[in-house]
């Protein structure tokens, strides 16, 4: 089988959790959208991993400084919502609302990421990254914490740009 391209691959992901979000917009009863939900968080704990512990060390230096580091920011904004949707009840205070607050944030994440002018998969791309190399490094930790979440679980999220004392 051929090695796939990396920014397909995040790109699937960001596909993937888009189609959850929408999922959970038409869903009814609290039991069904806490599984939902708990997907979502999954997902997104994954993604974001895979992209700071591979992508992003693999673009720095290639794209804008900048961009990157407001993509860490956006990631951590996005973890603390995931850590309380995943700890949280469906029928606790502003789930709801949390999850409508954090499928915005993706949103704006993905766009940065892939759909707007200048976005990181343009600059990765035109940086010459070995794409197909940084697909499979991808691919194969992804399918380690896919396992890790079927079976311990995934332990919380964990900001990389945010002090938080006492946590």
């Amino acid at each position: 089988m051929a090695e796939p391209d990396g920014l397909k691959l995040l790109a699937e992901d960001h596909r993937r959790v888009e189609a959850l979000f929408e999922e959970f917009e038409g869903t009814k009863g609290k039991l069904n959208k806490a599984r939902l939900v708990q997907t979502i968080c999954i997902e997104l704990k994954v993604h974001t991993l895979l992209e700071e512990e591979i992508y992003y060390p693999a673009i720095r230096g290639e794209v804008d400084e900048a961009d990157l580091e407001e993509a860490y920011v956006e990631h951590d904004a996005a973890k603390l919502l995931v850590n309380e949707l995943a700890a949280a009840a469906p029928d606790e205070a502003f789930f709801d609302a949390k999850v409508k607050v954090l499928k915005e944030l993706v949103e704006h994440h993905v766009k940065e990421e892939e759909k707007q002018r200048d976005n990181l998969f343009q600059q990765t791309r035109a940086a010459g990254i070995d794409l197909k190399a940084l697909g499979a490094r991808l691919e194969a930790r992804k399918a380690e914490l896919m396992e890790q979440a079927a079976g311990k679980g995934l332990p919380p999220a964990q900001p990389a740009t945010m002090i938080h004392e006492g946590v």
